[in-house]
């Protein structure tokens, strides 16, 4: 149910950013983004404690072997560091979408996909299982710095 939540407040974005973006009104969008990324980011600090606190029962509930539960506990961290990485990209992508804003939205994919693939071919071979949690932990934050960084030109099709 708590997933459901952040994607809800993604939703919000994308409705609130394309209403303002209509009326060019770049304070209301401005606003919007920082609200719904607030909640959203509130949302995910929630997911993280949760996972941080319920991670070994959640874990005891899912599997009885002994073996599948050591394995499972240990990406417990990344269990954790996971909704925090990815708040920025899954807010920015509900911006995105509200904006229209899709050739960004692409060409940052397409960056992050890169950065997921070098970070892949640098850490799984010597960190296994571990390495591939860290790449994808890595492309997260690819993806909301670059989208962050391409969010002024959003606000500046607000005035046009």
């Amino acid at each position: 149910m708590r997933a459901k939540r952040l994607a809800h407040f993604a939703f919000g974005a994308e409705a609130l950013v394309g209403q303002a973006l209509g009326a060019h009104d770049r304070a209301t969008l401005r606003r919007a983004a920082w609200m719904t990324s607030l909640w959203g980011l509130w949302t995910v600090i929630g997911f993280a404690l949760a996972f941080a606190a319920l991670g070994g029962w959640i874990v005891d509930v899912m599997a009885t072997a002994p073996e599948v539960r050591s394995a499972a506990r240990a990406y417990l961290p990344w269990m954790v560091a996971a909704p925090l990485a990815g708040w920025a990209a899954w807010m920015l992508d509900g911006i995105f979408i509200g904006a229209t804003a899709t050739r960004d939205m692409r060409n940052m994919m397409v960056l992050s996909s890169l950065v997921y693939l070098a970070a892949v071919l640098a850490l799984v071979p010597s960190l296994g299982n571990h390495g591939l949690w860290a790449a994808l932990i890595i492309s997260f934050l690819a993806r909301g710095l670059s989208l962050g960084a391409r969010y002024p030109g959003v606000e500046r099709l607000a005035q046009s």
